[in-house]
């Protein structure tokens, strides 16, 4: 689909008001990630996507931890030290990831290059994950460092998703995972 074509297509209403994405990134053929101006900050994301189903799309859904963490545990079962180390990984990006504090900033980290910057040879590394579990590794990766840059730039402080990652990547057991996945707003570190 072309760029303009997944823009219309990733459009939704919000109280009213028309969202049309800032960038639409699709992957694999079965995901569309829309980006939007969110209502937080200056320069706070909302994040949404499209999942191809048995041949056709879904509805715009907001991505919540819950799921991709649901869907790390599968892969932990299936490959428990390659999703370790695809975990590690996450947990670097997590350590250099900035907040957004201007425009041309939000343009720069908003493009595929730039999010895919230092990714391209551990998609092909952790490819075989893809099959376990529902996400590919290039959704996942895309996803991850939106939540990073959104997370960050509304509060640089913030922990939460590092949080989790570190959650999984130790021997949290589902209860601990799926607490710390699902907590809402701020909570005590």
């Amino acid at each position: 689909m072309e760029q303009q074509k997944l823009g219309e297509f990733m459009a939704f209403r919000k109280d009213g008001k028309a969202k049309t994405p800032l960038a639409v990134f699709e992957v694999n053929g079965n995901y569309i990630i829309g980006v939007y101006q969110g209502s937080l900050s200056d320069f706070d994301i909302l994040i949404r996507y499209r999942q191809k189903i048995d041949g056709a799309w879904s509805r715009i859904r907001t991505p919540k931890h819950i799921h991709w963490a649901v869907d790390f545990l599968i892969k932990l079962h299936e490959d428990r030290t390659k999703t370790q180390s695809f975990l590690d990984f996450l947990l670097g990006v997590w350590e250099r990831t900035s907040p957004v504090r201007s425009r041309e900033q939000q343009q720069d980290v908003l493009s595929v290059d730039a999010l895919f910057q230092d990714s391209q040879r551990l998609i092909s590394e952790y490819e075989a994950l893809s099959s376990k579990g529902e996400y590919s590794i290039k959704f996942l990766i895309l996803l991850a460092k939106l939540l990073m840059i959104q997370e960050k730039t509304n509060l640089e402080t913030a922990y939460m998703f590092k949080k989790l990652l570190e959650a999984l990547r130790g021997k949290g057991n589902i209860f601990s995972v799926v607490s710390r996945a699902s907590q809402t707003g701020r909570k005590n570190k």
